[in-house]
Formats: C-alpha cells, sequence, structure tokens
C-alpha cells in the first residue's frame, strides 16, 4: 500500500523549488506581506494543482495530446502571464508611498480571500502546470501498484509540497524584519521583471512550436 510514498515525499520536496511566477511571488509576498498572507497565495495556487490533478487523472491521454499539440495554450497562458507582470510593474512603480507606510504601520489590513485568487490564477493560467501534474500522474501508475496507491502518491507530493513551501515562507519571513521599503519597492519590481520573463518564454515556445519540435528530432540525426 505505501510503495512508492519515498519517492513521492522526494518528489515532492523538489517540486517546491520549481522556478516559476508562483515561487517568486510566493517568496515575495512573504517578505513583504507576511506568513499569513503568504500561506493564503500558497494555498490558492494548491487549488489550481488540485484542480490540474482531478483534470488530468480522469482524462489523461486526452488531455496531454491537447497540451503537446495545441500551442494556442502556451500563447494563452504566455499572454495573460505578461499582462499580469507588466500591469504589477506598473501598479509597483507607482505605489512607492504606500509600500513605505504599510513598512512601518503596525497593523496593515491585508485582503487574504484576494491573495488566495491571485495564487489561484497565477498557477491556473500556466498550462505547464498541467502538463507536469499529468506526468505525475503516469510516474504514480509506474511506482505503486497498490489498490489506492496513485491517491495516496499524490497526496503525499502534495502534502510535502505544502509543507515544504511553509519552510520557504517562514525562511523568507525572516528577511523582512532586515527590509527597508526600497529594498521591498525593488522586490516587487523584479519579481513583476520575472513574470513577464516566464510568460514571454511560454509565448515563444506557443509561436515557435514547430521550431523548437523540429530542432529536437533532428538532435538524434546529428548524433548519428
Amino acid at each position: 500500500m505505501f510503495d512508492g510514498l519515498l519517492y513521492a515525499g522526494f518528489y515532492g520536496f523538489l517540486l517546491a523549488f520549481a522556478v516559476g511566477p508562483v515561487f517568486f511571488t510566493l517568496i515575495e509576498t512573504s517578505i513583504t506581506k507576511g506568513f499569513k498572507a503568504a500561506v493564503f497565495f500558497d494555498l490558492g495556487a494548491m487549488f489550481a494543482d488540485i484542480i490540474f490533478i482531478i483534470i488530468a487523472f480522469y482524462s489523461t491521454s486526452q488531455i496531454l495530446e491537447k497540451v503537446k499539440d495545441d500551442p494556442g495554450l502556451l500563447i494563452f497562458g504566455g499572454a495573460v502571464l505578461i499582462a499580469y507582470g507588466i500591469i504589477s510593474y506598473i501598479r509597483t512603480a507607482k505605489s512607492f508611498i504606500k509600500i513605505a507606510r504599510e513598512h512601518y504601520a503596525v497593523n496593515v489590513k491585508k485582503n487574504l480571500g484576494g491573495l488566495f485568487v491571485k495564487g489561484f490564477l497565477l498557477n491556473f493560467v500556466n498550462f505547464g502546470v498541467l502538463a507536469g501534474w499529468i506526468g505525475t500522474i503516469i510516474m504514480a501508475n509506474a511506482l505503486t501498484t497498490a489498490k489506492n496507491g496513485v491517491f495516496l502518491f499524490l497526496t503525499t507530493v502534495l502534502a510535502t509540497f505544502f509543507l515544504t513551501d511553509l519552510l520557504k515562507i517562514t525562511l523568507a519571513k525572516k528577511l523582512r524584519n532586515k527590509m527597508t521599503p526600497r529594498f521591498t519597492y525593488k522586490t516587487k519590481k523584479w519579481v513583476s521583471i520575472l513574470i513577464i520573463v516566464f510568460g514571454s518564454i511560454m509565448l515563444l515556445q506557443g509561436i515557435f512550436s514547430d521550431e523548437i519540435q523540429k530542432g529536437i528530432e533532428s538532435i538524434p540525426s546529428q548524433q548519428n
């Protein structure tokens, strides 16, 4: 019943350090808004993961083909991330005074529901995450033969992933006392830039999907 769970735990730990928009925004949220705010953001992102897992679990082969062969999904997801990053950068550039005021305020009211939705949307528009969970389900089927093995495998991955995120949030929060408003301001701007970069990569992958596929297919022939 518990075969493959060690692999699941290790995989969940590695998954928590996968570099992407959610990773950087989670760290930034912890540093600038605190532990509770970052947890709500992370729960939103994980809710998107759970939806992807449900979709992938019940239609693995069809969804895999759709993600692999339809560059429109990458173009759409990349465009959304770019738009989000640009809007976030512009809003940050105009809000230095607000950042400074929040930094020195004793009690700052946080929109926890908004942070949950932000985490959900930022993860949900990245269709590469769906492809990743499809691969995880395929791996789970290969590593476990128990009756509820796949369910336990995925649960272990998510639990380890969340616990590792809590550790990241805690470590990042310790930087808060050493920060200045200008550091917070620059951190927010750089996170926005990184989101734009990831969105651009997704967009280019969608636009030039045929060229990328041809390049991959030509590699074996070049080696022979």
